[in-house]
């Protein structure tokens, strides 16, 4: 069984295009089964699952840890980027005056009652730091915590870090 830990992003979602949205779950699109059936051949290495609370991530989280038989274990700090009230809305009807400042500093500025770039970052460091403690473990997540991890692991700065793709259900490994 191999120990190095993986990441992968949640299936695509049923969200209308241009919809902000984080902590707010807009549902999977239709097949997501099937799409996470086809993965169980290339995680049957893995150990356990760490997911995300959203559904979109423990849905399918789920499924895989009973297809593998292998323990699943829930961890908060997987969550996507809190976007507070913008939450929800489409992206083109945030009042400009609020999203122009966060766009300018997304790491260090928050959407109103959201949290900042830099907040995710390390609570992701600190859940990371206990996975790679688990057993070959694979991360259901999302892309912000993702690229939030590659941030911390590679040493990347927040534009790098969103240049690195994270794709849906694709298993990746955030230290290449």
């Amino acid at each position: 069984m191999s120990a190095r830990p993986l990441v992968m992003r949640h299936p695509a979602v049923a969200a209308a295009p241009g919809l902000c949205y984080g902590r707010r779950d807009p549902g999977l699109a239709p097949g997501w089964e099937a799409a996470a059936d086809a993965l169980r051949p290339r995680l049957a290495d893995r150990g356990s699952i760490i997911a995300s609370p959203a559904p979109r991530c423990l849905l399918p989280a789920r499924r895989l840890a009973a297809a593998l038989a292998i323990p699943l274990r829930v961890d908060p700090r997987w969550q996507e980027l809190d976007f507070g009230t913008w939450e929800g809305r489409p992206w083109a009807g945030i009042p400009r005056a609020e999203s122009d400042p966060w766009a300018e500093d997304p790491e260090h500025r928050a959407p109103p009652q959201g949290e900042t770039f830099a907040a995710l970052r390390a609570r992701v460091a600190e859940a990371w730091a206990e996975a790679e403690a688990a057993p070959a473990p694979l991360v259901l997540a999302h892309a912000g915590p993702i690229r939030a991890l590659r941030m911390a692991l590679a040493g990347l700065d927040f534009a790098a870090a969103f240049a690195w793709p994270a794709p849906h259900l694709t298993p990746l490994d955030p230290a290449a």
